[in-house]
């Protein structure tokens, strides 16, 4: 779980829950320690910034091209694009999307919406939007899992997955549980 910035303890609280056993991760040391990597929801400019002075964009993105599962949820899954729609910000690079930050508007907008994701089952999931991004281009080999207003919310691309959305902030587990079994097969 990376630590530098955002909602991490909702996050190591909901892996813990899920089965994981979740440690947070500001050094390189620490990264080179872990099978899996999580960005969770935060300030993506200010987390850039963060990754740069601790020594660890290139790390990461070593360690996600070498295989390493990948999950960034809101801000993480913006850290994690290719680029995003209308600014010159830094990536990862390592999840062949375009995103938009805040598509679905400011913080009074933020909401939760019962989302249809296949993948997880025929039980809606509870997504929990919070100036959350959307996706206005998936690249060939990114899957798309789950779309709200006409937008990407949910995918994968191999060992990358992003959510727009905070499945950290609801009691339901399912896409935790979906991630460990990325990390498990891996």
């Amino acid at each position: 779980m990376l630590a530098v910035q955002g909602d991490v303890e909702e996050h190591l609280r909901a892996l813990e829950r899920s089965g994981a056993r979740a440690t947070p991760v500001k050094t390189l040391a620490e990264l080179e320690a872990v099978d899996a990597l999580v960005v969770p929801g935060g300030e993506s400019t200010t987390v850039i910034r963060l990754l740069e002075r601790f020594g660890l964009t290139e790390p990461i993105r070593e360690r996600v091209r070498a295989g390493m599962p990948f999950w960034g949820t809101c801000m993480g899954m913006i850290v994690a694009a290719h680029d995003v729609a209308g600014l010159e910000q830094q990536t990862l690079g390592v999840l062949d999307v375009t995103v938009r930050r805040n598509a679905f508007g400011r913080q009074i907008s933020s909401a939760e919406v019962a989302l249809d994701i296949p993948a997880l089952g025929e039980k809606p999931f509870p997504a929990v939007f919070i100036r959350a991004p959307w996706i206005e281009r998936a690249g060939p080999g990114v899957e798309v899992l789950a779309s709200h207003a006409g937008h990407g919310v949910f995918v994968r691309q191999g060992n990358v997955v992003g959510t727009s959305f905070h499945p950290e902030l609801t009691g339901d587990a399912r896409v935790h549980r979906y991630f460990l079994d990325l990390v498990r097969a891996a």
